[in-house]
Formats: structure tokens, sequence, C-alpha cells
């Protein structure tokens, strides 16, 4: 057996991000290899409420032994007051950037740990950059520390602190060519770097029928999953809907699965929100779609764009993220819109042209089997560890 690996994760729960979902992917992946890997997280299973619900300690779920510690929740008004200094684009001292993080959820229980135990393993991976138990590591164990940033372009990853952090690490993951430039353009790249990628589980057999008759769908449509809110483009992508429909009289409606409000002008748009669904609901409503809509700018990746085009779907996405502009570059099937106006003419192919937008999809299936899979990944995994640690 090879390792010992610890992957360490804000939470291993339900109601997770797409970076710890990734993480949990990997550290699948190296255990189906014979790694011995341990993941370190929380007994936090949503990353709004950071509310301690599962059972702290140790224990086996599948190949991953999982040990979690207890959370410790946001001083919500400095952490806001710090939040909206960054965003104005004020300076903060390095003093007050750290106040700002720690501020954040934190988990003291972890650092003890590391602090006791981090020279054990032989490597130990965290993500994304945001992330405390990043500049835990970057200040206890260094030089086992492998990063994956899951970064994007916002002012918090212009702070001092990570660009600290992501120098002090033995090494950086990154998943994406563009993830990898910003990274240059913000100087957080140090010798040591790898393109390992990501990827996303092909979800087998979709059931568009049982998901329309299940969630009340009829008709043409178009879909988003994720969390509704502002870091993900929801609000913009509700102005930009209203707007369309005010010039094109009517467009597809749109259905959501997801956390987060909907708010009050999605509910004057009719946005159909079926909430939290299983994954192979989620995939049944992506395979029905007339189109997939990502409104993100902020994107490392977005597992949810890769999973559309595997399932043959076309993306009409946010031209201002470039990972996802990168992909519907590469794939050839996606539309890009950068502003209301683009967007509205997105909506009127999609209302006057369906079938010319659903043939965009036809390279989608083999661009995402050919570049993003998860054999493919822990192969570069592999190859890093064994050459960094």
């Amino acid at each position: 057996m090879k390792g010992p690996i610890a992957v360490v994760s804000a939470t291993a729960g339900s109601n997770v991000g797409g970076a710890e979902a990734m993480l949990r992917d990997v550290a699948t992946g190296l255990a189906e290899r014979d790694w011995q890997v341990e993941m370190l997280t929380t007994a936090a299973e949503d990353i709004y409420t950071w509310d301690n619900v599962a059972e702290l300690g140790s224990r086996d779920e599948g190949l991953l032994k999982i040990r979690r510690f207890e959370a410790v929740g946001l001083t919500q008004p400095l952490r806001d007051r710090l939040s909206n200094r960054i965003l104005a684009g004020d300076k903060l001292t390095m003093a007050e950037q750290y106040r700002w993080v720690n501020a954040g959820m934190r988990v003291p229980g972890l650092y003890d740990f590391l602090v006791e135990h981090g020279q054990d393993y032989q490597a130990i991976v965290c993500g994304p950059y945001m992330f405390w138990a990043g500049l835990v590591l970057a200040d206890v164990a260094p030089e086992r520390t492998v990063l994956f940033p899951c970064l994007h372009d916002e002012p918090f990853a212009r702070l001092g602190i990570y660009k600290f952090m992501m120098r002090a690490v033995r090494g950086l993951w990154f998943q994406t060519e563009p993830e990898f430039q910003l990274a240059s353009r913000l100087g957080l790249v140090g010798d040591r770097y790898a393109f390992v990628g990501s990827a996303v589980t092909n979800p087998g057999s979709t059931d568009v029928g049982s998901f329309r008759s299940r969630y009340e769908v009829d008709g043409d449509y178009i879909f988003f999953a994720g969390r509704r809110e502002w870091g993900k483009g929801w609000p913009q992508l509700m102005e930009d809907l209203a707007f369309a429909r005010e010039v094109l009289g009517d467009c597809l409606p749109l259905v959501t699965c997801g956390v987060g409000e909907i708010g009050s002008l999605g509910e004057r748009l009719g946005v159909r929100d079926i909430g939290v669904v299983p994954d192979e609901d989620r995939a049944s409503g992506q395979a029905g779609a007339l189109a997939y809509i990502q409104p993100s700018a902020m994107e490392s990746f977005s597992r949810t764009v890769l999973e559309a085009l595997l399932l043959g779907t076309p993306v009409v996405a946010n031209w201002h993220s470039a990972v996802v502009r990168w992909h519907c570059e590469r794939s050839g099937a996606g539309l890009t819109y950068s502003n209301r106006y683009e967007f509205a003419e997105c909506m009127r192919l999609l209302k006057e042209r369906p079938q010319d937008v659903r043939s965009l999809a036809q390279g989608g299936p083999s661009y995402v089997r050919n570049e993003f899979t998860w054999p493919a990944v822990i192969d570069r995994v592999e190859a890093s560890l064994g050459e960094w640690t």
C-alpha cells in the first residue's frame, strides 16, 4: 500500500461545492489504486450554516478513512466588514488579512492534529485556496502540502496572505490552462506546479421523461444547477433574463435545482425551482434541456458545464469566465455572452432556431471523454506525487 496521504477538505457532506466534490473524487481515485488515504474534514455538511451534524472522530467510509473535526462558525460582522473593504479595493494590512481569514470558518482541532501528525503523511492535499486550512498547512507542513487552488479572478485572490501560502507549499495542482495563466499573472506560481486537470463522472442512463413527470416540467426549457448566489452570477442572470423577455416578448422558461433563494425577480419571471435533487435527477434535467446556462464569471473548472457537455446539451455561458469560455471554444459546443444584449440574442436563437443551437453540442461528449476522465487525472496526480514526495 502506498502513502499515507491526507486529503484536507472543508466538508465531506452532501451540500458541497465543486472543490470539495473534486477533492473527495481524487481521494477515492487514489484509494482505488492502493494508496492509504485519509480525509481530514469537518463535521459540517452544509457550506452555508457550518452546523456540526456528523459524528466527530475517525471512521471508515468505503475505501476512505474520514476523520472529522468540529467546525467553528463565522464571526459575521467582522468578516463582512473586512470582506466589503476587500471587494471595494482597499489595501488591508497583513494583520487585517489574517483577522479576515480567522473570522471565517475555522477548525482548531484540525490545526492541533496537523501540528502533531502532519509529518506522518507522505503528502497532504488541500483546497481550495480560500479554505482556512491552506494557511495552516503553509505554516506547519509546507514541505508536504500540495494545494489545489481552484482559483478564479476575484479580489480575494490578490491578498498577500495567499501569495505567501501558494509560494510556501510544496506545489500547486491546476485544473485548467486559464486557471494557471491567472495564477501566473498574480505572481502566485513558484517552482513546482503541474496540470493534473479534473473530471466529471459519466451519469450513466438518464430518464428525461421521469424527470419531467416528477417535477412537472413541460415543453422546452433552459436549465441551471448550482448555488443561487451573487458569486455564481444568479442575480445578474435574473436581470438578463428579465431584459431578454422584455426584448423578445417571451423566451424559454428556466428550470433550476440547487440551494439558495431564487429571489423576488425570479418569482416574477416564473423560474421553476425544484430544489436540491439527487444526482441522477440533475443529470436528467441537464439532458432534457435545450441549453444549460452558466452565468458565473468566477469558475476554476465548472463541473456542471462539463456534465452538460458530456450529456450532449449545449452551453450558454458568461464570456467573462475565462475557464468556461475556454471549454466552449475548445469543444465548439457552446455560446457565450458578455452583456444583456448578447444574452438576449442567445435566447432568441434558442427560441427561433433550437435545432441549430442543439447541433452545436455534437462535439461536447467527445471533448469531455477525451480530456476529462478520472483515470487520466489520477495518472497525473500519481506522477506528480512520485516526483515531489
